[in-house]
């Protein structure tokens, strides 16, 4: 309808003002790509695409995780864990996936210093705008859902306060530009959280499944390791050299003391 058209290209597309596009990179030839900030504009997305989470949740709850309780025949305590990590270990999965595929893209692996120097500064690129929007949406209607799958009332200080560091996390490097270390650290996150889940449901499965719990911890001290080490090189010492004495929101500068302490505190978290 081309009444409502103009509306709804508020929710489905990336609103925030483009700036100019960025050259293509020299090794190989390509369009130039235009490059995003964030605006006030980002909460429909985030609202829409919030809205296509829970219907891709119930989806996978009726046709996938619904059937296999059933022939499992769990119990009602057992059930809940099971669904919850299936919910989790599928959004874990496609989450590492894409986010591999956008790190490979940005250069990221190939250039680590793109990790803490952004070109132009202050701004990002389709693809790493379109995952942070994705995944503050997922998080957001986590909560909702926590109500959808009537969650026990002991359950519930527990999962708030899960999907709470989830979110302050992933809007705190969207919203201070750390965008390509922000999605490296959630990539070792993800990762170790995929094993966790996949463990969980082994063990649900087959109750035999226990050396696997014994792998998680080794892998989990290994990957909060790994997330604070590359904090802190990134935060503590890369980032020093240009350190502003206080953040400019047009320049999309934060690199003060401030924005420091708060990523290598929330890293310890």
């Amino acid at each position: 309808f081309e009444g409502t058209a103009e509306a709804s290209i508020a929710f489905l597309t990336l609103q925030s003002t483009p700036s100019a596009p960025a050259p293509a990179p020299a090794r190989a030839p390509a369009p130039p790509r235009a490059l995003y900030r964030y605006g006030a504009r980002d909460l429909a997305t985030v609202f829409f695409y919030t809205l296509v989470a829970v219907i891709v949740h119930a989806a996978l709850q009726e046709h996938v995780l619904d059937r296999v309780t059933r022939r499992l025949q769990l119990a009602k305590a057992k059930q809940s864990r099971f669904n919850e990590a299936g919910q989790f270990g599928a959004f874990y999965l496609v989450s590492c996936a894409w986010g591999t595929c956008v790190l490979v893209a940005e250069g990221c692996l190939e250039e680590p210093a793109r990790l803490w120097r952004a070109a132009p500064p202050g701004t990002m690129t389709f693809q790493v705008k379109f995952f942070y929007v994705a995944q503050l949406a997922y998080w957001f209607h986590a909560v909702p859902e926590l109500y959808f799958q009537r969650t026990r009332r002991q359950d519930l200080p527990r999962q708030l306060v899960y999907i709470g560091l989830h979110l302050f996390h992933i809007a705190g490097a969207y919203l201070l530009y750390l965008n390509h270390l922000g999605l490296l650290l959630l990539m070792m996150h993800y990762s170790v959280e995929l094993l966790t889940h996949a463990c969980d449901l082994f063990y649900f499965g087959d109750e035999k499944h226990q050396r696997e719990l014994s792998l998680w911890a080794v892998v989990f001290v290994l990957g909060r390791l790994g997330t604070l080490i590359v904090s802190v090189l990134t935060a503590g010492f890369h980032l020093a050299g240009g350190q502003a004495r206080g953040p400019d929101a047009a320049s999309g500068n934060v690199n003060v003391l401030a924005a420091k302490v708060a990523v290598l505190s929330s890293s310890c978290t």
